[in-house]
């Protein structure tokens, strides 16, 4: 099966899963995740429609940003932010997966350049409260959105997650329930977020069910790395 079929198989699966539960399928968003990939596999996807990619190694995706300027591609950051590239991130992205602390959002902000337009930005959440995984804990998630959405060339958008893998449909589900929970509080304190980031090629319908916005889906695009 070639990197088109996949996608119309992909968006056949989001469509199904929306209906399943009851959402509109325009409302959830597939980001490809196109880290590791060629050029030529982006442009097969980007020929059946697809618009937003996303890239987690900084300089190969600036290469490919240069490669592929004259398209309308939105391009997604979804990897861990080192301080000493918020720069080129803030410059050449419109999205952010994983801000996960006041400094890197500070940064970003400062160096968005500001013709530009926002970054729009999705907190990761540490669901498991591995120290050894990135993300903010649950309990100190409003205060760190109190403080981002206060920064000038940023806007908050909502949330993203990595749970550990899970093949029980149910206990899949556990984590990304909490997540819809986590950003209908945001809600109720009246922060404007509209978005989950959350869900991948193993747990997709899971994720759906329970209110993904974006799914960020690789190898059932693009196979495996």
């Amino acid at each position: 099966m070639d990197i088109t079929e996949r996608i119309k198989q992909v968006r056949n699966e989001i469509r199904h899963a929306a209906e399943k539960y009851g959402r509109d399928p325009d409302a959830v968003n597939l980001l490809a995740v196109s880290k590791t990939k060629p050029i030529d596999a982006i442009l097969a996807a980007y020929g059946v429609g697809q618009r937003l990619f996303g890239e987690n190694y900084l300089q190969e995706a600036l290469d490919k940003m240069a490669e592929l300027a004259r398209l309308d591609i939105e391009w997604h950051f979804i990897g861990r932010i080192q301080s000493n590239k918020t720069r080129q991130i803030a410059e050449n992205f419109a999205w952010v997966h994983g801000v996960d602390d006041l400094r890197q959002a500070r940064r970003l902000s400062e160096q968005r350049p500001e013709q530009a337009g926002p970054l729009n930005l999705c907190l990761q959440v540490n669901l498991s409260g591995e120290k050894s995984k990135g993300g903010v804990m649950p309990t100190a998630l409003p205060g760190l959105a109190h403080e981002i959405a206060a920064l000038p060339r940023v806007i908050l958008r909502g949330l993203m997650t990595l749970p550990a893998p899970e093949s029980d449909f149910s206990l899949q589900r556990e984590p990304f329930r909490r997540m819809r929970q986590l950003l209908e509080e945001l809600r109720t304190q009246g922060f404007p977020v509209d978005t989950l980031s959350m869900g991948m090629s193993d747990d997709l319908e899971a994720a759906i069910a329970e209110g993904a916005t974006i799914v960020r889906i690789g190898r059932a695009l693009f196979g495996p790395r």
